[in-house]
């Protein structure tokens, strides 16, 4: 369980995106993401200029654009439910689609939707792109996250792949004595091998835990990397959202 844990989204390489703290780098997202939100919708040059500083950001670190185009497959459904407004939103039609009526009011909302969802979603690639979960997770304690709830993130992602490969072997051992799900009337064997899952979850999380306190866990995981960031760095990291800020204010001041 001491091993390291690098996800499959993060990239090492030795860039500036990747050398900076990782609680500036939070820090920068979450304000980036929060002026694309307060952006008018109707400004849609500002998105495209957002998106402009997004790919910026992706060139600095040596983020592959398919790599990073890949990855944002996982707003599919957000990109459903957008695709459904101008159907379901009540309001003038402006087109029509298949004999069907497409609402002035759901067309902006469907833009305002997959708008500000993509670019949120690649901003927060970018930023797993660049940052290891463990430097993550010490990101977001040094911004004066409860440290309960970090400790509560790390031990899920340490422990989700525990649980992913107990997973792994139990379909094994079902399929080597001849089982298949092919219908509904699987689906009990399936829920027993759900509840014997969960209770062998349950299980070793208990040992961990008396292993952790023999070994004198008292509730606060070490602080390994007490560094602060310099103000070189946090000036670094703010010039994303500062950009994107003067193009927020200046959408709303030709809107």
């Amino acid at each position: 369980m001491s091993a390291g844990h690098t996800h499959k989204l993060y990239r090492p390489a030795r860039t500036p995106v990747h050398s900076l703290p990782p609680h500036c780098k939070i820090a920068a997202v979450l304000a980036f993401v929060v002026t694309v939100v307060a952006t008018p919708r109707e400004a849609v040059w500002a998105f495209a200029l957002y998106a402009v500083l997004i790919a910026a950001a992706a060139a600095a670190a040596r983020i592959p654009a398919a790599f990073l185009l890949r990855r944002l497959l996982i707003e599919i459904p957000f990109v459903a439910f957008a695709l459904l407004m101008p159907f379901v939103v009540p309001g003038e039609p402006v087109a029509h689609l298949l004999g069907l009526p497409l609402s002035g009011p759901g067309l902006w909302g469907a833009w305002n939707v997959l708008a500000k969802g993509t670019l949120g979603v690649a901003a927060s690639v970018v930023l797993a792109s660049t940052t290891e979960l463990r430097s993550l997770l010490l990101g977001l304690e040094r911004l004066r996250m409860p440290p309960l709830l970090v400790q509560i993130a790390s031990f899920m992602i340490r422990y989700g792949d525990v649980v992913t490969d107990e997973m792994r072997r139990m379909r094994i051992a079902r399929e080597s004595r001849g089982f298949t799900a092919r219908g509904v009337r699987h689906w009990g064997v399936l829920a027993r091998s759900a509840g014997a899952l969960f209770i062998r979850s349950y299980e070793r999380g208990e040992r961990v835990h008396l292993a952790m306190v023999s070994r004198g866990y008292t509730g606060t995981m070490p602080v390994t990397d007490d560094a602060p960031a310099t103000r070189t760095q946090w000036t670094y990291a703010a010039t994303l959202p500062l950009a994107a800020l003067a193009v927020c204010l200046t959408g709303w001041t030709l809107t």
